[in-house]
C-alpha cells in the first residue's frame, strides 16, 4: 500500500533546443565568473609577486617568485592603523546615520495617504540628476561650521536618493496595506507599526541598505581632500594614495641599484594598497550576503519598475521647469 501511495517523480526529457540552450548559459556564466574572479585574484597575486614578474605580462596563476616588500612597508606604516581607525569611525557613525534618515524615509514615502509625498519624493529625485557643485557643497560645510570634523565626512553624504528610492520600493512591495489596516483595527498607531511590524519585517533591507552605506563610506576619498584639513583625521584611502606618492617621490636621487628596488617597491604598493582596503569588506560580506536573497531582489526590482513612470514624470517635470 506504501508503494502504491508514493507518487514516483518523472524525469523531464530535456529536448535538443533546450540541451543546446543549457550548455550555451553554463559557458556563459563561467566565463563572466572568470572574468570577475580574476581581476581581484590576479591583484591578490601581484601583491605577493615579484614586479618582475607582474610587469612581463606572465598570466599569473601563482607566485612565481614571492615578494612581500610591499607588505612590510605598508604595514610599517605607522599613518596606517591611524587611517584605519579614522575609516571605521566614519563609516560607523556615517552608516549610522543614514539608515536612521533613509529607514524612516522610505517607509513614509511608501505610504500613499502621506500629506505631500509627490512634492517631498520630487525633491528627492531632482537631487538625483541636478547638483549644487563642489564650491556650494563646501561653502555649506564651512558654514555650518563642520569643516575639518568627523560631521563633515558624514552628513554631505547622509542620504542617497537612489537608496531611498530603493527603500521605498521594499515597502511599498513589502509591506502589504492589508498588514496595517489589521494592525489599526486592534488598536495600534502608525508610530507602533512601524517600530514592530515594518521594522522586524525589514531586516533585509536594513542589512543591503548597511552594506551600500558602508561602502560608500569607506571608499570616500574626495571628500576628505575638500572637508579635512589634519593629517590625523585623513581616512584610509588617503593615507594610502599619501604611500604610494611618497615612495614614488623616494626614487629620487638614488644609486641604480636603489632606485630599481624602490621602484619595484612603488609598482608593488599599488597593489598592496588594494588589498589592504578592499580586505575588511570582503570579511564583512559573507555575513550580509544571506541577505541578499532572490526575494529581497524581486521585491526591489519590482517597485523599481513600478516607479520607473513617476521618476520619469518627476524629470520632466523637472525639465519643463527649469526651460
Amino acid at each position: 500500500m506504501a508503494n502504491n501511495n508514493t507518487v514516483k517523480k518523472k524525469k523531464v526529457k530535456m529536448s535538443t533546443g533546450d540541451k543546446v540552450f543549457t550548455v550555451i548559459n553554463t559557458v556563459i556564466m563561467i566565463l563572466v565568473c572568470i572574468a570577475i574572479v580574476y581581476p581581484l585574484y590576479y591583484v591578490l597575486l601581484a601583491s605577493v609577486t615579484d614586479p618582475i614578474v607582474v610587469s612581463s605580462g606572465k598570466f599569473l596563476l601563482y607566485p612565481e617568485a614571492w615578494y612581500t616588500n610591499g607588505y612590510e612597508t605598508t604595514l610599517k606604516y605607522q599613518p596606517l592603523w591611524t587611517g584605519y581607525a579614522n575609516t571605521i569611525k566614519y563609516t560607523v557613525i556615517g552608516t549610522l546615520i543614514s539608515l536612521v534618515c533613509t529607514i524612516p524615509a522610505g517607509y513614509a514615502l511608501s505610504r500613499y495617504d502621506m500629506v505631500g509625498r509627490k512634492p517631498i519624493m520630487f525633491l528627492f529625485t531632482f537631487t538625483m540628476f541636478f547638483s549644487g557643485g563642489m564650491i556650494p557643497m563646501y561653502l555649506t560645510v564651512q558654514q555650518l561650521h563642520i569643516y575639518n570634523t568627523t560631521w563633515a565626512m558624514v552628513l554631505p553624504v547622509a542620504v542617497s536618493a537612489y537608496n531611498l528610492i530603493v527603500c521605498r520600493s521594499f515597502f511599498e512591495s513589502g509591506i502589504p496595506v492589508e498588514l496595517l489596516e489589521a494592525a489599526k483595527i486592534d488598536g495600534c498607531s502608525d508610530f507602533g507599526f512601524f517600530f514592530k511590524i515594518a521594522i522586524p519585517l525589514s531586516k533585509t533591507i536594513i542589512a543591503v541598505m548597511c552594506l551600500f552605506y558602508a561602502t560608500a563610506m569607506w571608499n570616500q576619498f574626495f571628500n576628505a581632500l575638500m572637508f579635512l584639513q589634519d593629517d590625523s583625521k585623513m581616512p584610509l584611502q588617503v593615507v594610502l594614495r599619501n604611500l604610494v606618492l611618497m615612495n614614488q617621490s623616494n626614487q629620487m636621487g638614488s644609486s641604480a641599484s636603489e632606485m630599481v628596488t624602490k621602484q619595484k617597491l612603488a609598482e608593488q604598493l599599488k597593489y598592496c594598497v588594494v588589498v589592504v582596503s578592499a580586505f575588511p569588506l570582503l570579511c564583512v560580506y559573507p555575513f550580509l550576503q544571506k541577505y541578499f536573497d532572490k526575494r529581497c531582489y524581486n521585491r526591489c526590482s519590482q517597485g523599481l519598475m513600478q516607479n520607473r513612470k513617476v521618476i520619469v514624470t518627476e524629470f520632466m517635470a523637472t525639465t519643463d521647469m527649469i526651460l
